[in-house]
């Protein structure tokens, strides 16, 4: 998996949002991961492609007529079976983080859009994410990690931890320590590769 010339994956559908604008200054350099399900609690169907595209129908759940107003998007939705799904181009900013806070070394920086990658992952709080999410999520990383080299494993955040009073996903089903596992097993798998050539 690459990201290409024009900042999407080589590897993911593309289905482009209209949510999104520049960024102020181009800057790549944190990665934010979220949860979604829509309607809550619910895996598959295309209601997250229809949220992120302005496509959502108030009258097919109740929970979607509280929402379909919305203007919102990610860079990357990864489904429940591993599947990548790309809305917006890494260089552009798109509106996923909203009132948002880090520490960023010596200072405190708001508004996360202006700078971070923001990844949707299918899932909620309660129901364990899948092996072929976090398998998926680590192959991004490492690609966008290539491209984007301030880009760490110490710049991923959460939700949760950027906007503590007004959001919790990915929660606590989130395995972080696997999801390092993953990446570092892949770093291996590559580094290997290289040294047999």
């Amino acid at each position: 998996m690459q990201v290409d010339p024009h900042h999407w994956l080589t590897a993911a559908r593309h289905v482009a949002s209209p949510n999104h604008n520049a960024r102020p200054e181009d800057e790549v350099s944190a990665l934010v991961l979220h949860s979604i399900s829509l309607p809550p609690g619910r895996f598959g169907g295309d209601a997250i492609e229809r949220l992120f595209t302005n496509r959502l129908d108030p009258a097919a759940h109740p929970y979607f007529a509280t929402i379909h107003a919305l203007r919102v998007s990610a860079h990357v939705l990864i489904r429940r079976d591993g599947e990548a799904v790309q809305f917006v181009g890494f260089d552009r900013r798109a509106w996923h983080a909203g009132r948002s806070r880090w520490w960023d070394g010596h200072r405190e920086r708001r508004e996360l859009n202006d700078f971070s990658i923001g990844i949707e992952l299918e899932g909620d709080e309660i129901h364990a994410y899948r092996e072929a999410q976090y398998r998926c999520l680590a192959r991004v990383f490492l690609a966008l990690h290539a491209r984007y080299p301030a880009l760490t494993l110490a710049r991923v955040t959460s939700h949760a931890r950027i906007a503590p009073l007004r959001k919790t996903d990915p929660g606590p089903a989130f395995d972080w320590a696997y999801f390092r596992q993953c990446v570092e097993a892949l770093t291996t798998q590559a580094s290997d590769a290289r040294a047999c050539v």
